[in-house]
């Protein structure tokens, strides 16, 4: 049986891995593409008394499936002692089930490659990205829509056939948008042959960092799977993490070579991992979260027609209903409401070496649907564009300093556009960065502010609703090659 440390040295080969006999690196884009067009796709916008099976009750109701399963639109009201803001509305998706985004990995000449899929979402930029080889709800997989089962869930449910467990995590979603929404999210190691279907392929773990350099490639999903990952811990295996350094030293350059360093140090922080529990703890006390149900009518600033339920002012998102088509779905038509955004957003961590080693500058955020008040996110999170001029209701820290070095190229490391997830968001996506900080970037925060090592985030995802998913997301982009 494998033990933590054998697991992280696994997942370490395959993250420095791009050869691919199966799927050469150059291939997937051009592959994805084809199966775009070989399959059959179309969403279109409808009205809200056009949905089957849905219904929109804008008392106590609020918007939701006939079979009670699934999710529902409700309306939330919110009071808090954190920030410029201590109370406001808006509606928020309540999906109280816990879903299963898995992957399967195989060892082919050594090095373990992960079964994903070209996946059509109804709201997704591109139409097909790279998913989890299992995505679904337990509505999805216990069948409510009275479909097929989706392909390879016999590996994930509770009889499945005989696998290695490597990563086993319960993770959040979008705290402004789910009220405290959970996915099992699973890594799972077979030895036995699998019959690989026309939409699924095998790739390393490098390739997929690899890919996740481009814009809306790789989906949401698979990047909060991937950002568990552990790559080791240099205290536990000094002789492992020292060839690794060498093999990123050689091919990947400085940076690389510090940010594999920084991944696996969880000793030499500015701050111990004790300092950081403290600090959230504090927080945690300090401050207050309380949120009540609202018939959606009754929000503040928000309007409901017949073709949405939106802002008055047209901010952060809207809820709109379409009609969807999707050829290879266990069902393929149905309708369903999906979130609009406003506009894109920005989301970016600020990076400086302190002591020789990369730190991450982190920020604790209260949302909405939280499952515990506050969580790690990136140094600056504005969504839906609110970071604006005459849009924001408050200045993040640190904005100015991200919209400044988006002008300077030798600080900007990292740099794409990334989706949220279309099976709930229609079209989103957001500036994912990472920015380096001169020598003299201020090392005394805020109070909602700290330093980690790339190692402490790491350690911190291993638990449960520490790190929300937009740091999960951009952690999932760091590669060493």
């Amino acid at each position: 049986m494998l033990n933590s440390k054998s697991i992280a040295t696994e997942f370490l080969k395959s993250a420095l891995c791009l050869d691919n006999p199966m799927m050469n690196t150059g291939d997937i884009l051009a592959w994805l593409e084809a199966r775009k067009k070989a399959v059959h796709h179309h969403v279109v916008p409808i009205r809200f008394s056009e949905m089957e099976q849905w219904a929109l009750d804008p008392g106590v109701g609020g918007l939701h499936h006939q079979s009670g399963k699934f999710f529902s639109i409700h309306g939330v009201g919110i009071k808090t002692n954190w920030g410029n803001v201590a109370r406001w509305s808006q509606p928020i998706i309540n999906q109280a089930e816990i879903g299963i985004l898995g992957i399967i990995t195989k060892k082919f000449d050594g090095i373990l490659h992960f079964l994903m899929q070209a996946k059509i979402e109804p709201g997704n930029i591109n139409s097909v990205q790279l998913s989890p080889t299992l995505q679904a709800t337990k509505s999805n997989y216990t069948k409510v829509h009275q479909g097929k089962s989706p392909s390879y869930f016999e590996y994930f449910a509770e009889d499945r056939p005989r696998v290695r467990v490597l990563l086993d995590q319960l993770q959040s979603e979008q705290g402004a948008r789910f009220l405290k929404k959970r996915n099992r999210n699973i890594i799972i190691e077979v030895e036995e042959e699998i019959e690989v279907l026309e939409e699924f392929c095998w790739l390393t773990l490098g390739q997929l960092k690899h890919l996740l350099q481009n814009d809306n490639v790789v989906n949401m999903d698979t990047r909060t799977v991937i950002s568990g990952i552990p790559l080791g811990n240099y205290m536990e295996d000094p002789v492992a993490i020292n060839a690794a350094l060498a093999i990123v030293k050689a091919k990947g350059g400085d940076f690389g070579h510090g940010l594999l360093k920084s991944a696996t140090d969880v000793q030499n922080g500015l701050n111990t991992v004790e300092d950081v529990i403290s600090w959230i703890t504090r927080l945690k006390s300090k401050y207050e979260l309380d949120i009540k149900a609202m018939p959606l009518s009754a929000l503040d600033q928000w309007q409901l027609d017949d073709h949405s339920i939106s802002h008055e002012k047209k901010k952060y998102f809207s809820v709109m209903p379409f009609h969807v088509e999707i050829g290879n779905r266990e069902v393929q038509s149905w309708t369903q409401p999906l979130i609009k955004s406003a506009q894109e957003g920005i989301i970016a961590f600020i990076i400086k070496k302190i002591n020789g080693v990369y730190h991450f500058l982190v920020q604790a955020k209260l949302e909405a649907g939280n499952f515990d008040i506050i969580e790690l996110a990136p140094s600056v999170q504005c969504l839906t564009g609110n970071y604006r001029e005459g849009l924001n209701e408050y200045e993040p820290e640190f904005l100015n300093f991200i919209l400044q070095a988006g002008q300077n190229s030798a600080r900007v490391r990292y740099s794409t556009m990334q989706s949220e997830e279309g099976g709930r968001f229609y079209m989103e996506q957001n500036r994912n960065m990472i920015v380096e900080a001169p020598a003299d970037f201020a090392e005394n925060l805020p109070e909602n502010f700290i330093w980690m090592t790339l190692g402490q985030l790491k350690l911190f995802i291993k638990f449960n609703n520490y790190l929300n998913i937009q740091a999960r997301s951009l952690i999932s982009a760091v590669r060493f090659l």
